[in-house]
């Protein structure tokens, strides 16, 4: 199962830190499932999506949600459509492989080709969830309980893992990965993020954005800070109102696209107040 080192450079529409790049690198090589943590809004995600693009590999997601179990992951058993099809009589029933189901880390354990596996926001499971991928994960193979067949995979997928911390992952999971928090973006990085999603936005406009962003973002007692995908619809939605550099020196337009909580609101306004009832410019 050993698979060429390939060094991921990011995508023209993913931009990515030094440190995230490492770290992509360094799971890809030693062959370890990359976790991935940090604040919502901050490309967890689409890191998935830029590594398969950029090595030329098909994605596989799998969404975990609060019913997930890790044993879906790898196949289902359709008994319901055997026993339909078996009152019906229409089909032959006796070979149950007809009835197996892959699930997104049975489908990466048996393509024929190396793929990505996303496991996306695994912390939304219950505690066992994560135990219960660990022998899979390690030795990249699986046996089909109703059939007995046995799978192991030819080509070990790139398996990149996010949590948003909802809750502790266990300690004998977290020694198979390799971690890496994604860093929330400064001013330069975030920069050069807007400008990928609005290539044509003027030097002034963003600055002034970023200004309010930033300052909003460090408002003392907010529930929910505003992330970089909600910076980046907002300049859309300003930009297509045609709102100007000077308007959003006076104020934020379209205030509810950052700040999503009624007393975020409530502490955003008590801030303003503490700083003369005015929103600070970009000039401080």
């Amino acid at each position: 199962m050993s698979e060429s080192f390939s060094r991921f450079t990011g995508t023209d529409n993913y931009i990515t830190s030094a440190e995230l790049r490492h770290a992509v690198d360094v799971a890809v090589a030693i062959q370890r499932p990359l976790l991935i943590r940090g604040e919502p809004g901050t490309g967890k995600t689409l890191l998935a999506t830029a590594v398969a693009e950029d090595l030329g590999f098909e994605l596989i997601t799998w969404n975990v949600k609060s019913t997930s179990k890790a044993a879906d992951g790898l196949y289902v058993y359709d008994t319901v459509k055997r026993l339909q099809d078996s009152r019906f009589g229409d089909h032959d029933v006796s070979d149950i492989r007809q009835y197996i189901q892959f699930g997104p880390l049975g489908r990466a354990l048996t393509s024929d080709q190396q793929v990505v596996l996303l496991i996306d926001e695994i912390d939304k499971a219950d505690l066992e969830f994560p135990n219960d991928l660990l022998h899979e994960l390690d030795v990249m193979e699986f046996t089909v309980t109703e059939t007995g067949d046995s799978h192991q995979a030819a080509h070990r997928p790139v398996v990149i893992i996010t949590s948003n911390a909802e809750r502790e992952l266990p300690d004998p999971f977290l020694r198979r990965c390799v971690f890496h928090f994604i860093e929330f973006p400064d001013e330069e990085l975030m920069t050069k993020i807007v400008r990928v999603h609005h290539p044509d936005i003027g030097s002034r406009l963003l600055e002034q954005c970023l200004a309010k962003f930033y300052w909003l973002r460090e408002v003392k007692g907010l529930r929910k800070r505003p992330s970089t995908s909600e910076l980046v619809d907002w300049i859309g939605a300003l930009i297509a109102a045609g709102i100007q550099p000077g308007h959003i020196a006076r104020e934020i337009p379209f205030f509810g696209a950052l700040i999503k909580k009624e007393e975020d609101v409530e502490a955003v306004a008590g801030a303003r107040m503490g700083s003369g009832s005015k929103w600070p410019s970009d000039n401080g």
